[in-house]
């Protein structure tokens, strides 16, 4: 079962309505005004419309049909449909590029490969906001869904493979009562 296209309108529900200003602030305060920025798995579009409505030039992109669907009539915002991991991203040339939690649901072995593709997306000198959640290996959601969990010496060394320094970290306890705890990097990319 594709959760994310099934319910992704009980997904939008939960999500939508979370205040993302915390985790976004030490990206944007980074950024000069109406800085171009790539949504990638954009979800319920709550991120977007919060950076849209501070003039930031945002451009969303999601997997599924439905949340892409969603998002357009509820921001206003360009959403571009399609899997992040076969993607060719190099047509884009953003000052930043904001994941939160998309990568959530990638395996550990995959991770480097799947952010080299989606580096493309931003300028040599751009930054990136990632979060993915802390722990050791991986976890089942009751509804089916995989998410592989992190510690932060080991996204570092991925990050530093990848040629992306970290400027900014910060953990939050999630805000939708999971009990999760998010690591979250800024990333500047050095190539």
């Amino acid at each position: 079962m594709d959760y994310y296209q099934k319910c992704f309108e009980e997904y939008h529900e939960r999500t939508f309505h979370v205040n993302p200003e915390s985790f976004l602030m030490p990206l944007v305060k980074k950024l000069k005004p109406g800085a171009r920025i790539l949504d990638i798995g954009c979800g319920s579009g709550r991120d977007l419309l919060w950076m849209k409505q501070r003039g930031f030039q945002v451009i969303g992109f999601e997997r599924s049909p439905g949340l892409a669907d969603l998002v357009r009539k509820n921001t206003g915002c360009e959403i571009i449909q399609g899997d992040f991991e076969s993607y060719d991203f190099s047509q884009f040339q953003a000052d930043a590029l904001v994941l939160i939690g998309a990568m959530v649901h990638v395996p550990h072995e995959k991770l480097s490969d799947v952010l080299g593709k989606v580096l493309k997306a931003v300028r040599p000198d751009g930054h990136l906001l990632v979060s993915l959640k802390q722990g050791k290996g991986k976890k089942e959601s009751p509804d089916g869904r995989i998410f592989y969990l992190w510690e932060d010496n080991e996204l570092r060394r991925t990050f530093k493979k990848l040629k992306c320094r970290v400027s900014e970290y910060f953990v939050q306890v999630s805000s939708i009562g999971e009990n999760d705890i998010w690591l979250g990097y800024v990333l500047e990319k050095t190539c």
